[in-house]
């Protein structure tokens, strides 16, 4: 089974993968990573780093949805004390915190439009100016960054900036989900099970030919990471033990039953611009008004969100 750390599989399509992931870590590249939910982008990354010249130096994970939108810029650039209302003191930032080493920004589409100008600057220029300062600081940082989303949709929507983007894009490495993987199932099922079992001193149970069967035609929407889920649930609850179809979980062998709970289109039709703007304002009243929040109960980016805001005139 081809290994690049953490990150197993033996399909052409992830062995096209970790081979360009290979090559662009022995360089200080700038990598785009692409890839559903739960299909080991920052597994990837970690990889990446741990095989670069960087290795030994900081590795810094920024998630930037869950960035505050009022204290994003000084989360990433930093700040000088009195810049602003609460900044008591200075504050390194976060790519400064990383000079000399990596900086991982996951879920890349949900970054602020006016940081992404900033972000495009430190990535062409390398400098890094705190909010509040006066001139900027030269640093030397690689940039990992990631999403799930097609970026070149959110461009063309205006959602994201076409220069950033393309600069981004330097070197992009798109991971499979995992149904498009279906070969690897028994292999990474048998990896997962024997690392569990390993690492909590546990009887490997034994999966018959129809429990296999079921595993390898379930679609996995939460790909790999879903995947390993359920090995270690069967592994901790049922060690030992013999485990037939009848012992996976039911989203798995009758998915038709969880797709039936989903939403169900009403004879009379629906008002789609009335539901969208009442679900809108749910999500907002939830939050207390975090627009980033929101997003992520919406499933959707930040930009996105304050784009259909504006869109419905909704404060």
């Amino acid at each position: 089974m081809n290994m690049l750390n953490n990150l197993v599989g033996t399909s052409p399509a992830l062995e096209s993968v970790l081979r360009n992931a290979r090559m662009a870590a022995a360089t200080n590249v700038t990598v785009l990573i692409l890839g559903e939910t739960g299909t080991g982008k920052e597994l990837l990354t970690e990889s990446i780093q741990q095989n670069s010249q960087r290795s030994t130096q900081p590795f810094i994970k920024i998630n930037c949805a869950a960035l505050q939108e009022s204290l994003a810029e000084s989360e990433l650039f930093g700040h000088i004390k009195g810049a602003f209302t609460g900044a008591h003191a200075d504050s390194t930032g976060k790519l400064k915190a990383a000079d000399g080493g990596t900086v991982f920004l996951d879920e890349i589409d949900s970054l602020d439009m006016s940081l992404q100008g900033k972000l495009l600057r430190f990535l062409e220029s390398g400098e890094c100016q705190a909010v509040g300062k006066t001139h900027p600081d030269m640093i030397d940082v690689r940039i990992i960054a990631a999403t799930n989303c097609n970026l070149g949709e959110r461009v063309s929507q205006g959602l994201f900036r076409k220069d950033l983007y393309y600069r981004l894009n330097v070197v992009p490495l798109e991971l499979p989900p995992l149904r498009q993987r279906g070969s690897e199932i028994t292999a990474l099922v048998d990896y997962f099970i024997h690392n569990t079992a390993t690492e909590h001193h546990l009887a490997e149970p034994m999966l018959t030919k129809a429990a296999y069967k079921s595993l390898k035609s379930y679609l996995w929407p939460g790909n790999v990471r879903e995947l390993k889920n359920v090995c270690e649930r069967l592994c901790i609850l049922r060690q030992g033990q013999t485990i037939d179809s009848g012992n996976l979980p039911q989203e798995i062998t009758s998915p038709s039953a969880t797709a039936n709970q989903g939403f169900s289109l009403p004879e009379t039709g629906i008002d789609l611009e009335a539901l969208e703007i009442d679900l809108i304002r749910q999500a907002l009243s939830r939050t207390n008004g975090n627009r980033s929040k929101s997003a992520r109960l919406l499933g959707i980016s930040r930009d996105t969100m304050l784009y259909r805001m504006n869109k419905y005139q909704l404060a």
